[in-house]
């Protein structure tokens, strides 16, 4: 197998997102994070700060058995984690990883002491208060639809494909999620490809329009839903057999989900667009032929 001077260097090349996941990394909240995950190893493995702070012993500034498994059970549940999301971004994994991080450093601190359990507690909600993770604060290019008006909007011009966000303000997942939507809008619109959003808590008709629970206990906040040609061409979360299939509303996700950059290219070239599904499908049926 020959080796490409080309493609040796496309691979060796960051990628625009990948230089923007680093810069973001020189963000307060990442870097206090990363002091507060590392915070037991540190200060237990270190001269002098694990001679003053931890009692004296035989295995004295070296983990015991105990701290070393604990350790090993909160790399293992970090990597099934990330397994589950599908995660591949950076960013993605060190925020999932902190949460267990610190939980971890909660257990160790507590069995080495009590008050520096406390201590570390005291830090790790100020954090929480005062340096939140942060979000996409840029712009956005979303249309907010009332009562019937998403229907026709869908009407009045087919031509144009909608992606369209359902939500309710009282929910946290639909809070969290806002960001993300914001910044797909800003980054995916087009003339003939444009996002909205419509509020069901508010709107409880278009809940049931489009079939969604709109409950206090409902999975299916947000649900997105993709329109072309004023039809619904899919969504998530999907329902198959009548149950809300479970997904991440994480922005790559959702770039795979609804294939966006294939969408945003024909988009941009005044085409139909096919899903890769429907296109496998086609595949199929031809070789059968």
């Amino acid at each position: 197998m020959g080796w490409d001077l080309a493609s040796i260097r496309k691979n060796l090349e960051f990628t625009e997102k990948t230089k923007g996941e680093i810069k973001q990394l020189f963000h307060p909240y990442y870097i206090v994070n990363l002091v507060l995950s590392f915070s037991f190893l540190f200060l237990k493995l270190t001269h002098p700060f694990c001679d003053y702070l931890f009692a004296p012993g035989p295995e004295m500034c070296e983990l015991d058995m105990r701290e070393t498994e604990i350790l090993f059970f909160l790399l293992v549940v970090i990597m099934i984690r990330s397994r589950k999301t599908g995660s591949t971004a950076l960013v993605a994994y060190l925020s999932n990883g902190f949460v267990y991080a610190k939980g971890a450093n909660i257990i160790l601190f507590f069995l080495a002491d009590p008050r520096l359990c406390m201590v570390y507690l005291i830090l790790a909600m100020l954090q929480g208060m005062l340096l939140p993770e942060p979000t996409y604060k840029g712009p956005e290019n979303i249309t907010y639809f009332r009562a019937n008006s998403l229907a026709e909007e869908l009407a009045r011009d087919t031509k144009v494909v909608w992606i369209v966000t359902f939500y309710a303000a009282w929910s946290p997942a639909c809070i969290n999620f806002t960001h993300v939507f914001s910044k797909l809008s800003n980054d995916y619109s087009l003339p003939n490809l444009k996002f909205g959003k419509v509020d069901v808590g508010r709107y409880s008709e278009q809940a049931e329009q489009y079939h969604i629970n709109s409950s206090a206990l409902s999975r299916q906040l947000p649900t997105m839903i993709m329109f072309q040609e004023g039809k619904e061409l899919g969504r998530v979360p999907a329902i198959v057999q009548g149950k809300v299939q479970k997904f991440f509303f994480k922005e790559e996700d959702l770039v795979a989900a609804f294939d966006m950059n294939n969408l945003y290219q024909k988009c941009k070239e005044d085409k139909k667009f096919v899903p890769s599904d429907v296109k496998e499908a086609n595949k199929e049926a031809k070789k059968d032929k």
